[in-house]
Protein backbone atom coordinates (compact mmCIF):
# COMPACT_ATOMS: atom_id res chain seq x y z
CA UNK A 1 0.00 0.00 0.00
CA UNK A 2 1.71 3.03 -0.68
CA UNK A 3 1.67 6.19 1.09
CA UNK A 4 0.08 9.65 0.03
CA UNK A 5 2.68 12.30 -0.29
CA UNK A 6 2.69 15.96 0.71
CA UNK A 7 0.45 17.44 -2.14
CA UNK A 8 -1.89 14.81 -2.22
CA UNK A 9 -2.44 15.37 1.45
CA UNK A 10 -2.79 19.12 1.05
CA UNK A 11 -5.47 18.50 -1.72
CA UNK A 12 -7.26 16.13 0.62
CA UNK A 13 -7.34 18.65 2.89
CA UNK A 14 -8.83 21.31 0.68
CA UNK A 15 -11.53 19.55 -0.68
CA UNK A 16 -12.34 18.77 2.95
CA UNK A 17 -12.79 22.30 3.83
CA UNK A 18 -14.34 23.26 0.56
CA UNK A 19 -16.65 20.82 0.53
CA UNK A 20 -18.34 19.18 -2.48
CA UNK A 21 -19.51 21.21 -5.78
CA UNK A 22 -22.83 20.76 -6.63
CA UNK A 23 -24.58 21.62 -9.91
CA UNK A 24 -28.15 21.96 -10.42
CA UNK A 25 -28.71 20.76 -14.00
CA UNK A 26 -32.86 20.50 -13.61
CA UNK A 27 -34.65 22.01 -16.37
CA UNK A 28 -37.45 23.09 -13.66
CA UNK A 29 -37.32 25.38 -10.57
CA UNK A 30 -38.21 23.03 -7.58
CA UNK A 31 -39.62 26.17 -5.94
CA UNK A 32 -41.19 28.41 -8.57
CA UNK A 33 -41.98 25.00 -10.96
CA UNK A 34 -41.32 26.78 -14.17
CA UNK A 35 -38.77 25.98 -17.08
CA UNK A 36 -35.16 27.38 -16.42
CA UNK A 37 -33.31 28.77 -19.49
CA UNK A 38 -30.36 26.98 -20.86
CA UNK A 39 -27.14 28.41 -19.36
CA UNK A 40 -25.02 30.18 -21.97
CA UNK A 41 -22.20 28.27 -22.51
CA UNK A 42 -18.46 29.23 -21.90
CA UNK A 43 -17.10 31.46 -25.34
CA UNK A 44 -13.93 30.44 -26.75
CA UNK A 45 -10.94 32.37 -25.38
CA UNK A 46 -10.47 34.27 -27.94
CA UNK A 47 -13.65 35.51 -27.87
CA UNK A 48 -13.60 36.41 -24.57
CA UNK A 49 -10.28 38.19 -24.98
CA UNK A 50 -12.01 40.36 -27.49
CA UNK A 51 -15.00 41.28 -25.37
CA UNK A 52 -12.51 42.75 -22.52
CA UNK A 53 -11.00 44.86 -24.80
CA UNK A 54 -12.43 48.44 -24.99
CA UNK A 55 -14.27 49.35 -28.34
CA UNK A 56 -11.98 51.87 -30.49
CA UNK A 57 -13.90 55.56 -30.34
CA UNK A 58 -14.75 57.78 -33.44
CA UNK A 59 -13.28 60.95 -31.99
CA UNK A 60 -13.32 63.25 -35.38
CA UNK A 61 -17.46 61.96 -35.53
CA UNK A 62 -17.99 62.91 -31.72
CA UNK A 63 -16.29 66.45 -32.02
CA UNK A 64 -18.63 67.11 -35.05
CA UNK A 65 -21.55 66.00 -33.84
CA UNK A 66 -20.33 68.07 -30.78
CA UNK A 67 -19.97 71.05 -32.99
CA UNK A 68 -23.50 70.68 -34.18
CA UNK A 69 -24.98 70.87 -31.01
CA UNK A 70 -23.11 73.85 -30.31
CA UNK A 71 -24.25 75.56 -32.96
CA UNK A 72 -27.55 74.98 -32.51
CA UNK A 73 -27.69 75.72 -29.22
CA UNK A 74 -25.61 78.96 -29.72
CA UNK A 75 -28.10 79.70 -33.23
CA UNK A 76 -30.96 79.50 -30.62
CA UNK A 77 -29.86 82.01 -27.68
CA UNK A 78 -29.02 84.69 -30.68
CA UNK A 79 -32.78 84.00 -31.78
CA UNK A 80 -33.74 84.34 -28.18
CA UNK A 81 -32.18 88.02 -27.64
CA UNK A 82 -33.58 88.86 -31.01
CA UNK A 83 -37.03 88.49 -29.30
CA UNK A 84 -36.23 90.13 -26.48
CA UNK A 85 -35.07 92.70 -27.44
CA UNK A 86 -37.59 93.83 -30.19
CA UNK A 87 -40.12 92.65 -27.06
CA UNK A 88 -38.26 95.38 -25.13
CA UNK A 89 -38.12 97.99 -27.87
CA UNK A 90 -42.09 97.27 -28.53
CA UNK A 91 -43.01 97.51 -24.84
CA UNK A 92 -41.05 100.79 -24.27
CA UNK A 93 -42.90 102.28 -27.37
CA UNK A 94 -45.76 101.26 -26.61
CA UNK A 95 -45.55 103.09 -23.19
CA UNK A 96 -44.10 106.42 -24.32
CA UNK A 97 -47.24 106.18 -26.65
CA UNK A 98 -49.83 105.90 -24.08
CA UNK A 99 -47.85 108.11 -21.97
CA UNK A 100 -48.31 110.85 -24.84
CA UNK A 101 -51.80 110.32 -25.75
CA UNK A 102 -52.81 110.85 -21.94
CA UNK A 103 -50.61 113.72 -21.75
CA UNK A 104 -52.61 115.11 -25.21
CA UNK A 105 -56.55 113.99 -23.46
CA UNK A 106 -55.54 116.13 -20.14
CA UNK A 107 -53.77 119.22 -22.16
CA UNK A 108 -56.92 119.07 -24.59
CA UNK A 109 -59.23 119.74 -21.57
CA UNK A 110 -57.65 123.01 -20.57
CA UNK A 111 -57.66 124.52 -24.03
CA UNK A 112 -60.91 126.00 -22.60
CA UNK A 113 -59.41 127.27 -19.44
CA UNK A 114 -56.09 129.11 -21.61
CA UNK A 115 -58.67 130.62 -23.81
CA UNK A 116 -60.60 132.16 -20.68
CA UNK A 117 -56.78 133.57 -19.54
CA UNK A 118 -55.94 134.87 -22.94
CA UNK A 119 -59.50 136.74 -22.75
CA UNK A 120 -58.63 138.39 -19.65
CA UNK A 121 -55.17 139.05 -20.25
CA UNK A 122 -56.16 141.21 -23.10
CA UNK A 123 -59.46 142.71 -21.37
CA UNK A 124 -56.57 143.65 -18.56
CA UNK A 125 -59.15 141.79 -16.01
CA UNK A 126 -56.04 139.19 -15.31
CA UNK A 127 -54.33 140.67 -11.52
CA UNK A 128 -54.63 139.76 -7.97
CA UNK A 129 -55.13 135.85 -7.14
CA UNK A 130 -56.16 134.76 -10.37
CA UNK A 131 -53.27 136.44 -12.15
CA UNK A 132 -51.01 133.89 -9.89
CA UNK A 133 -53.20 130.96 -11.31
CA UNK A 134 -53.26 131.53 -14.63
CA UNK A 135 -49.40 131.59 -14.30
CA UNK A 136 -49.14 128.70 -12.55
CA UNK A 137 -51.41 126.92 -15.47
CA UNK A 138 -49.33 128.31 -18.19
CA UNK A 139 -46.36 127.15 -16.85
CA UNK A 140 -47.24 123.79 -15.66
CA UNK A 141 -48.91 123.01 -19.93
CA UNK A 142 -45.94 124.56 -21.24
CA UNK A 143 -43.64 122.09 -18.32
CA UNK A 144 -45.15 118.80 -20.60
CA UNK A 145 -44.68 120.79 -24.02
CA UNK A 146 -47.88 122.53 -25.02
CA UNK A 147 -47.49 125.75 -27.53
CA UNK A 148 -49.13 128.22 -29.12
CA UNK A 149 -48.84 128.90 -32.55
CA UNK A 150 -50.45 132.09 -34.87
CA UNK A 151 -49.92 135.76 -35.73
CA UNK A 152 -51.00 138.05 -37.87
CA UNK A 153 -49.02 138.48 -41.22
CA UNK A 154 -49.03 134.49 -41.54
CA UNK A 155 -49.18 133.09 -44.34
CA UNK A 156 -52.22 130.93 -44.57
CA UNK A 157 -51.72 127.12 -43.84
CA UNK A 158 -54.86 124.59 -44.15
CA UNK A 159 -53.27 122.17 -41.97
CA UNK A 160 -52.87 124.53 -38.98
CA UNK A 161 -55.22 127.15 -39.66
CA UNK A 162 -58.55 127.41 -39.62
CA UNK A 163 -60.40 129.83 -41.75
CA UNK A 164 -63.46 131.75 -40.15
CA UNK A 165 -63.58 135.08 -41.82
CA UNK A 166 -62.43 135.57 -45.27
CA UNK A 167 -61.84 139.42 -47.43
CA UNK A 168 -59.47 140.68 -49.97
CA UNK A 169 -57.31 143.51 -49.77
CA UNK A 170 -54.27 145.31 -51.41
CA UNK A 171 -50.44 144.92 -50.57
CA UNK A 172 -50.26 140.94 -50.27
CA UNK A 173 -49.29 138.90 -52.27
CA UNK A 174 -50.93 135.33 -51.41
CA UNK A 175 -53.76 134.10 -48.76
CA UNK A 176 -52.85 135.85 -45.35
CA UNK A 177 -54.38 135.46 -42.01
CA UNK A 178 -54.59 139.18 -41.17
CA UNK A 179 -56.54 138.51 -37.64
CA UNK A 180 -56.19 135.81 -35.15
CA UNK A 181 -59.54 134.85 -33.69
CA UNK A 182 -58.43 131.84 -31.45
CA UNK A 183 -54.60 130.90 -31.07
CA UNK A 184 -53.65 127.08 -31.87
CA UNK A 185 -51.91 124.92 -30.04
CA UNK A 186 -49.74 121.74 -30.88
CA UNK A 187 -47.07 119.64 -28.83
CA UNK A 188 -44.25 118.96 -30.60
CA UNK A 189 -45.57 117.90 -34.34
CA UNK A 190 -49.01 117.03 -33.49
CA UNK A 191 -51.84 120.32 -33.45
CA UNK A 192 -54.10 119.58 -30.91
CA UNK A 193 -56.10 122.78 -32.23
CA UNK A 194 -55.93 125.06 -35.50
CA UNK A 195 -55.56 128.42 -34.94
CA UNK A 196 -58.60 130.09 -36.09
CA UNK A 197 -58.26 133.10 -38.27
CA UNK A 198 -59.64 136.00 -40.66
CA UNK A 199 -58.13 135.37 -44.00
CA UNK A 200 -57.18 138.17 -46.76
CA UNK A 201 -56.40 137.39 -50.92
CA UNK A 202 -55.16 139.52 -52.86
CA UNK A 203 -58.10 141.12 -55.11
CA UNK A 204 -58.70 139.45 -58.58
CA UNK A 205 -57.49 141.22 -61.84
CA UNK A 206 -61.15 141.38 -62.71
CA UNK A 207 -62.59 143.26 -60.01
CA UNK A 208 -59.87 146.35 -60.09
CA UNK A 209 -61.41 149.46 -61.81
CA UNK A 210 -59.54 150.60 -65.10
CA UNK A 211 -57.66 153.59 -64.87
CA UNK A 212 -60.23 156.44 -67.48
CA UNK A 213 -58.25 157.27 -70.70
CA UNK A 214 -56.94 161.01 -71.16
CA UNK A 215 -58.61 163.29 -73.41
CA UNK A 216 -57.25 166.24 -74.90
CA UNK A 217 -57.43 169.57 -73.17
CA UNK A 218 -60.30 172.06 -74.85
CA UNK A 219 -57.22 174.84 -75.85
CA UNK A 220 -55.65 171.98 -77.52
CA UNK A 221 -58.44 171.06 -79.63
CA UNK A 222 -59.51 174.35 -80.49
CA UNK A 223 -56.06 175.12 -82.24
CA UNK A 224 -56.02 171.48 -83.88
CA UNK A 225 -58.96 172.32 -85.64
CA UNK A 226 -58.90 174.41 -88.93
CA UNK A 227 -61.55 177.09 -89.74
CA UNK A 228 -63.02 177.43 -92.81
CA UNK A 229 -61.56 178.72 -95.85
CA UNK A 230 -57.97 178.84 -93.75
CA UNK A 231 -55.52 177.02 -94.31
CA UNK A 232 -53.29 174.69 -92.07
CA UNK A 233 -50.78 177.12 -91.93
CA UNK A 234 -52.64 180.03 -91.12
CA UNK A 235 -54.77 178.30 -88.01
CA UNK A 236 -51.53 177.60 -86.65
CA UNK A 237 -49.86 180.90 -86.76
CA UNK A 238 -46.83 179.07 -89.32
CA UNK A 239 -45.56 180.75 -91.18
CA UNK A 240 -46.11 179.17 -95.49
CA UNK A 241 -46.24 179.69 -98.83
CA UNK A 242 -49.67 181.23 -99.28
CA UNK A 243 -48.84 183.79 -96.93
CA UNK A 244 -48.68 187.39 -98.13
CA UNK A 245 -45.20 188.92 -97.46
CA UNK A 246 -45.97 192.00 -95.37
CA UNK A 247 -42.78 193.79 -96.68
CA UNK A 248 -43.87 193.75 -100.62
CA UNK A 249 -46.76 195.36 -99.34
CA UNK A 250 -44.99 198.36 -98.40
CA UNK A 251 -43.28 198.45 -101.66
Amino acid sequence: MSVPGPDNRRAEAEFEQRGPTIRDRRRIDPETYEVREPQATAAPPSAAADESQPPVRDFEAEVTELQDKLAERTSDLQRLQAEYVNYKRRVDRDRDLARKVTIEGVLKDFLSVLDDVQSAREHDELNGGFKAVAEEIERVTAKYGLETFGEAGDPFDPHIHEALLHAHADGIDGPTCVEILQPGYRIGDRILRPARVAVAEPEPESMRPEPAPMRPEPFDELRAAPVEGQSSAEATDEPGTDTPDADADRR
